[in-house]
């Protein structure tokens, strides 16, 4: 009995520690510069950042460090204090790794099974850090909460147990963290969307009423007559549930193939959703009650999974068929396109630039944000390139810019490079 006592202490005394830890909230910095989850702060591919280098020399910015260790797979960066936080199959297991200003390891943890793919093996989704923890999704549907500190799991669970079933290329979303909420989408009859306490990793709700199959869209929030709600896309579906118990909302047709991938554009009462395999886009007006009214649905930006950014009414992205675009917002119309200077990636935007990768072969441009056409101001070719990477696969994971700091990888290379305008 005394035995039991002392041992059931001890288990009691480590679950109040892990709460205290994980109820930390915000982010542990206050820092403009850090990029926390997928697509940054306000995950739109935004950073506020300035100070950067308006243009190129002819070699490209400095390279400050290359972590040649980072596993296989096509998980971002996520950037607090300087700390990089990546995932990456090493062997037949899914890690977390955290990686030092200096470019060296400071910790791994494991997060499951390593998802094999025809593709590319390995994780997909980006970490999302939130205070002195982070919280990661691996390409099987494993979801751990880790301590920032010594990587030290938490708790975990798993998609399957949400009634999830891994979707053919594999979980890709990355987890979104909502006060004391952390959401995703396991998809499937028993709800789509899941809602878990952060601290310890129990169920709050699911969206009974939404329960269309996952695909790889991440979650988005926002505030919307006068609610909190969660908005995703998947294969069938474009909707919104209350953050508050995960009813239903507004939901709104979407005619996915194969596969529907990037994060939905929530601005001024409006949902923006594109995707590839000759799909294109839509806008969507919520109104008063939440009624849907479909704006327009055209296929000027059919954006298969580099991103879209919205900047001072405009959609920019690589769309198949058109090559780089600039779309009107309000109207979809097309401003321009470009698809001779640069192949078909991604992008992220700072200070006036956007940061685009050319997914063939790691080409690197710095573009002008300009209504007025494609304007770019340098680009290198990032080197070495993964020898380890399907030969199916491309440089998928997207570009991103912290602390003066571009972070760009190929697989297992995850490059930090020197864009400040003092370097």
């Amino acid at each position: 009995m005394i035995q039991m006592s002392l041992k059931t202490s001890r288990v009691a005394l480590a679950a109040s520690l892990a709460a205290v830890l994980v109820a930390a909230d915000g982010l542990a910095s206050d820092s403009t510069t850090d990029w926390p989850q997928w697509r940054g702060p306000n995950r739109n591919d935004i950073s506020t950042e300035t100070g950067l280098l308006k243009s190129w020399p002819d070699d490209g910015p400095k390279r400050v460090w290359l972590f040649r260790d980072a596993g296989i797979g096509y998980s971002g960066p996520a950037v607090v204090d300087g700390t990089v936080y990546t995932m990456g199959g090493r062997g037949r297991t899914e890690h977390v790794i955290a990686i030092g200003d200096k470019g060296k390891e400071l910790w791994s943890a494991e997060v499951g099974e390593l998802l094999s793919n025809g593709w590319g093996d390995g994780p997909r989704g980006t970490p999302t850090v939130d205070g002195r923890v982070l919280y990661a999704l691996g390409g099987r549907g494993d979801l751990v909460c880790v301590s920032r500190s010594k990587g030290t799991v938490i708790w975990r669970r798993a998609m399957k147990d949400f009634g999830g079933r891994t979707p053919g290329w594999g979980y890709t979303e990355s987890l979104l963290v909502d006060g004391n909420l952390v959401v995703c989408t396991p998809g499937g009859r028993k709800g789509a969307i899941v809602a878990l306490d952060k601290r310890t990793g129990k169920r709050v709700w699911q969206s009974e009423k939404f329960s269309d199959r996952a695909q790889y869209s991440s979650i988005i929030a926002a505030e919307h007559n006068g609610v909190r709600q969660y908005i995703q896309l998947t294969m069938e579906s474009v909707a919104g549930v209350a953050a508050k118990d995960g009813r239903l909302l507004w939901r709104a047709e979407w005619p996915g193939r194969t596969a529907v991938i990037p994060t939905p554009i929530f601005h001024d009462g409006h949902v923006y959703v594109t995707s590839g395999y000759g799909v294109g886009c839509k806008l969507l007006k919520i109104g008063k009650r939440n009624a849907v009214e479909e704006v327009y649905f055209n296929r000027v930006m059919k954006n298969h999974h580099g991103g879209v950014v919205l900047l001072d009414g405009h959609i920019y992205g690589y769309s198949d068929g058109n090559g780089w675009t600039c779309q009107d917002f309000k109207t979809g119309d097309q401003v321009w396109s470009e698809k001779r200077e640069l192949g078909k990636g991604c992008l992220t935007y700072a200070d006036g630039r956007f940061y685009c990768v050319d997914e063939r072969d790691g080409t690197v441009a710095l573009v002008e944000a300009t209504t007025r056409g494609y304007r770019e101001h340098g680009r290198f070719r990032l080197s070495p390139l993964s020898d380890r990477r399907s030969p199916r696969g491309r440089i998928w994971t997207h570009p991103v810019i912290s602390g003066g700091k571009l972070y760009l990888r190929d697989q297992e290379l995850l490059f930090c490079y020197d864009v400040s305008s003092g370097s």
